[in-house]
Parts: C-alpha cells; structure tokens; sequence
C-alpha cells in the first residue's frame, strides 16, 4: 500500500499563493504519476496536475500558467504550486498517486483551498 500525506493548504486573498506538498511512502513502485486533483462542493473530482516519475507533467486548461507541478523522486514527494489563485479556485484538494503497471492507485485525505475575494 502507498499512504499519502498532504499539506499546504489553507485560506488566502485572491491573487495570492499557495503551495501544496504531498509525500507517498509505503511501496513505492520507480515508475508512477503523482499529481492533484480537486473538488469542490457539488462538484465531480477533476485533474489539476500530474506528473510522471520521468517529469512528464499534464494539467486542466483552467491552471496553465498559473500552477506549476514538480516532484523530487528521491523523497517520494510532489508539489504544486499555485500562482494568481482565484475564488474559483477554492476546492478539496486531494493528492493523487497512480502505478500503471500494477494497476495500482491511491487518494490522500484531502487539503482545503479557500480564496477569497
């Protein structure tokens, strides 16, 4: 099994920063897509920003060239950091961890973003 941990979160003014931690330990498999995804209230769970074990990243239209996704593999450990937010922005968080070749994935318990305007 693969435990997330996030943090980060929190309240903050609209056009303002935040930065989002998420460290996976257990079995780790070398090869996997760590990322965010988020919800907010009556509201499916959609894609933020993930990334590959080899840096390959992929995020929603809505955050490109406001949120930046990176990773340091070596502490099993992905970022996000989020530029400009926006009242629209105010979600659950979630920290996502995908292992395709075992077919294998796993949900942190979520981290509240709340911009205000």
């Amino acid at each position: 099994q693969v435990h997330l941990v996030e943090s980060g979160g929190g309240l903050v003014q609209a056009g303002g920063s935040l930065r989002l931690s998420c460290t996976a330990s257990g079995s780790i498999f070398s090869i996997n897509t760590m990322g965010w995804y988020r919800q907010a209230p009556g509201k499916q769970r959609d894609l933020v920003a993930v990334i590959t074990s080899g840096g390959t990243t992929n995020s929603a239209d809505s955050v490109k060239g406001r949120f930046t996704i990176s990773r340091d593999n070596a502490k099993n450990t992905v970022y996000l950091q989020m530029n400009s937010l926006k009242p629209e922005d105010t979600a659950v968080y979630y920290c996502y961890y995908y292992a395709l070749r075992e077919g294998y994935r796993s949900w942190g318990q979520g981290t509240q973003v709340t911009v205000s305007s």
